[in-house]
């Protein structure tokens, strides 16, 4: 059976990052912007690397520019407007493509694995979350606007397992 952990999407400077690196925790899964209107999420998904990861949770980020290129910048750039404005510790991987041809082979699987509303499997807009249980298994997907503390719940739940 196929898992997240099966993939290697790229980091920051362009080389495979092994998913199997994470193997044997809860992850959650977001395609980021840092300059849409919901990128302030980023000081709620970093609450929620700092409150859950030393019971194996980890939020990883993907920029997208797919979405109103509100996300231009190169990875140099993005990682310091994450790290200075809001502080980020969680790791973040290559500027990447969720929808269309160019998708990136992780985001096919994951919109493969849960629809969107009304079934839906396009990627709508930055701050989409996927969140998976400890084997790689994908739990839940969550829209823009579920907050990260929204989802404190359902971590909570997989993270019990």
């Amino acid at each position: 059976m196929t898992t997240v952990y099966d993939y290697a999407p790229k980091d920051p400077a362009g080389a495979p990052k092994p998913l199997s690196d994470f193997s044997g925790q809860a992850l959650l899964i977001v395609n980021v912007a840092s300059r849409c209107g919901f990128t302030p999420q980023y000081e709620g998904l970093e609450a929620l690397q700092r409150k859950y990861a030393d019971r194996g949770f980890q939020v990883l980020g993907f920029p997208c520019n797919q979405f109103g290129a509100q996300e231009p910048g190169d990875a140099n750039e993005i990682a310091s407007f994450c790290r200075l404005t809001y502080d980020v510790t969680f790791p973040m991987f290559g500027k990447i493509e969720v929808n269309g041809p160019g998708a990136d082979p992780l985001y096919v699987f994951l919109k493969d694995q849960k629809a969107g509303l009304l079934g839906v499997r396009a990627i709508k807009w930055n701050f989409t979350k996927f969140l998976t249980d400890r084997s790689g298994r994908v739990m839940a997907r969550f829209a823009p606007s579920d907050t990260p503390r929204s989802l404190e719940g359902r971590i909570e739940a997989v993270l019990a397992r």
